[in-house]
C-alpha cells in the first residue's frame, strides 16, 4: 500500500485548529465537571434525603444512558423547551454534565476513604461542616482517587470526538471533512488517530504533574 501522507500537508492548519478545539472543550469540561463532581459527592453524603436522592438520580441517569443521547437531548431537545445553544455550547454542557456524573462517584469513594478522625479534627478547631469538608477533607480525598479521575479526564478527551455529530469542528470533524475531499480516508484517519494519541499521552503527563504539585503543596500546608 502506498501511503500518501504528503497529500495532507496542506491541511495542517485544519488539523491543529481541530486539535485546539478538542483540547479547549476538554479543559473547560474538566473544570466544570469537577465542580459538579465535588458538589454531587457532597450531596450524596448529605444528611438531607431529598438532596441524596437528587444527586443519586443524576449519577444513575448519566451512567446508564449513552453520551451521544445526552448530547442529542441537549442540542436537539432543549430548544423545544426554549433553551437554544450553539453546537459548541451544547458540546461543552454535555461533556461537563457527563463528567460530573462519573466524577461524583469517584470523589465520593475518596470521601468514604477519609476516616472520621479528620472530620473530628476539623470540628475541634471550630470549623463548620462545610469548612471542614473544604479545608480538611477534600484535598486528601482527591489525592486518594486522583488516578481514577485522571483516567476519566482522558475518557472525556477521547469521547469528545462524538461532538462532531452536531457539527462541532473538533479533530474528528476536521478529519471527516478532509477525507471527504481528498478521498484519503486511511491516511487522514491515521493522522487523526496519531493526534489523539499525542493529546492523550500529553494530558496524562500533565495530570500527573498537576497531582504531584497539588498534593505535595497540600502535604506541606498540613
Amino acid at each position: 500500500m502506498n501511503l500518501a501522507l504528503s497529500d495532507l500537508t496542506d491541511h495542517g492548519g485544519l488539523f491543529l485548529n481541530g486539535a485546539a478545539l478538542t483540547l479547549a472543550l476538554t479543559a473547560f469540561a474538566i473544570l466544570a465537571g469537577m465542580l459538579l463532581g465535588v458538589l454531587g459527592a457532597a450531596g450524596r453524603r448529605s444528611s438531607l434525603a431529598p438532596v441524596r436522592w437528587v444527586c443519586g438520580a443524576y449519577v444513575e441517569l448519566i451512567r446508564n444512558t449513552p453520551f451521544i443521547v445526552q448530547l442529542f437531548f441537549i442540542f436537539f431537545g432543549l430548544p423545544k423547551l426554549g433553551v437554544k445553544l450553539s453546537s459548541v455550547e451544547a458540546a461543552f454542557l454535555a461533556l461537563s454534565i457527563n463528567l460530573g456524573g462519573y466524577a461524583t462517584e469517584i470523589i465520593r469513594a475518596g470521601l468514604d476513604a477519609i476516616g472520621k478522625g479528620s472530620w473530628e479534627a476539623g470540628f475541634s478547631l471550630g470549623l463548620s461542616r462545610w469548612q471542614t469538608f473544604r479545608l480538611v477533607i477534600l484535598v486528601p480525598a482527591l489525592q486518594k482517587v486522583w488516578p481514577a479521575l485522571t483516567s476519566q479526564f482522558i475518557i472525556i478527551l477521547l469521547g469528545s470526538s462524538v461532538v462532531s455529530q452536531i457539527a462541532v469542528e473538533d479533530l474528528t470533524y476536521v478529519g471527516s471533512y478532509i477525507q471527504s475531499r481528498n478521498f484519503r480516508a486511511f491516511e487522514t484517519t491515521l493522522v487523526v488517530a496519531g493526534l489523539y494519541l499525542c493529546l492523550a499521552i500529553g494530558a496524562q503527563q500533565l495530570f500527573k504533574r498537576i497531582g504531584r504539585r497539588l498534593f505535595a503543596y497540600a502535604e506541606m500546608a498540613r
